[in-house]
């Protein structure tokens, strides 16, 4: 049985960091004055100087998660995962989100379809505790096959409360909060393994009382709690784990993370695991692996901290350098 991997599904990480450098070297303009960016912080969100407060930014969109919805003709849950991939993003570095507006790409107008959408929109907002202040549909048949769903969110966190990761320090705990599923990440590689599978998404996936489309569509979980936890604990880091999966932590500080009781995957990813042939390292790197957020506080701090975060537990330290999942080194 061949190895399916990311990059020979279609999506190459690595490239896409190329691309994003190269659009960094050229992309340098910024407004000064008032409302000039933050730009030694921002590292799931982009930060604007408003005084004492800053306002933060993000912009993502669903993915090919959307090709499963079509398929199962199953439209009102990707609203959620646009809501979730963005306010997780803000969530991240502390801010909390405040307005959203989406932009709904169509190959054709489908009025079931796009109240459908709105329902998941209308469901994210009230988890996440924000308005959607407006959006734009654009109907694109020569550019679109079925649509496409992405937005862009906006927050404000205290300048002196922003999560930046700078006080990580060695021998900090770290805590993995569960994710419901896939979340909104390496799609591409899982439809690709359940094309070649034998298997379509009307099937039951082994082990489940849903079918593998079902399971496949389960929405992101937005992770409010982390407003609490800043409340009522030191909080040093946060990372929301999507594409690239473990290796985000590397985005949050220059310390390396030893992951020592990580928590249970899912079977969803043990099914796509065996039935796509994917190693163990691919499955880290691609996905999230049953882990959607990180929590990284003082060692003293972390059991209390579990008791109030739903599933919590502490899945290992921080190290000098490196990222070691068990015996697994990731790079």
């Amino acid at each position: 049985m061949k190895k399916l991997t990311y990059a020979k599904s279609g999506v190459d990480i690595r490239m896409e960091e190329k691309a994003i450098s190269a659009m960094k070297r050229v992309m340098t303009s910024k407004r000064k004055g008032f409302g000039r960016p933050l730009t030694n912080i921002g590292h799931y969100a982009g930060l604007i100087d408003m005084g004492n407060f800053a306002l933060a930014m993000t912009t993502d969109g669903v993915g090919s998660k959307v090709l499963i919805a079509n398929a199962l003709k199953k439209w009102n849950t990707v609203g959620i995962d646009c809501m979730a991939m963005n306010v997780n993003d803000l969530l991240a570095i502390g801010a909390e989100p405040l307005a959203f507006v989406d932009y709904l790409a169509l190959e054709k107008v489908d009025p079931e379809m796009t109240a459908q959408i709105a329902v998941g929109l209308e469901k994210g907002a009230e988890i996440s505790n924000l308005s959607i202040v407006g959006g734009e549909t654009a109907s694109l048949p020569e550019i679109i096959r079925g649509f496409d769903l992405a937005g862009t969110c906006i927050g404000m966190v205290d300048k002196e409360k922003i999560i930046t990761g700078e006080r990580i320090r060695k021998d900090d705990a770290v805590l993995g909060l569960p994710s419901s599923g896939l979340h909104s990440n390496g799609y591409t590689l899982a439809r690709r393994i359940v094309e070649e599978s034998g298997y379509s998404y009307f099937d039951r996936m082994p082990g489940s009382g849903r079918t593998i489309g079902e399971e496949l569509l389960e929405p992101t979980r937005i992770y409010m709690e982390a407003l609490d936890l800043i409340d009522r604990f030191d909080v040093h880091g946060f990372a929301h784990i999507t594409g690239s999966g473990l290796l985000k932590l590397h985005r949050i500080t220059g310390y390396g993370f030893e992951i020592t009781d990580p928590l249970e995957p899912q079977p969803v990813f043990l099914f796509l695991q065996e039935e796509g042939n994917v190693d163990d390292d691919e499955m880290y790197r691609t996905f999230n692996m049953g882990m959607g957020w990180v929590v990284v506080l003082p060692e003293d701090e972390a059991e209390d901290a579990c008791k109030m975060t739903d599933g919590a537990k502490i899945v290992g330290s921080v190290v000098e350098s490196g990222l070691k999942l068990g015996e697994m080194e990731l790079r």
